[in-house]
């Protein structure tokens, strides 16, 4: 390796939102985060479900479908291909 065209590489403490604290080496030095496997949802199991129920409800809705339409035209085309 070339003499002084490296960055210094250090030992740092990276710090997280939710208070823990883990000792690495960077050369950026300390710095803290936002979440960490100590409180991400993954690690932790406890994570936030978002309510996504009445995107199905809207689609249909939007294109005027309700379920006996959609299973009509399901049969439709099953007849469609069997013939």
């Amino acid at each position: 390796m070339k003499k002084g065209i490296h960055p210094e590489y250090k030992e740092a403490t990276i710090t997280c939102a939710c208070g823990m604290k883990f000792k690495t080496r960077s050369t950026k030095g300390d710095y803290n985060i936002e979440i960490c496997s100590n409180c991400h949802p993954f690690f932790t199991g406890k994570q936030k479900l978002v309510d996504s129920a009445g995107r199905v409800e809207k689609f249909m809705k939007k294109y005027k479908l309700d379920n006996k339409e959609k299973e009509s035209k399901d049969k439709n085309k099953s007849s469609e291909k069997s013939s």
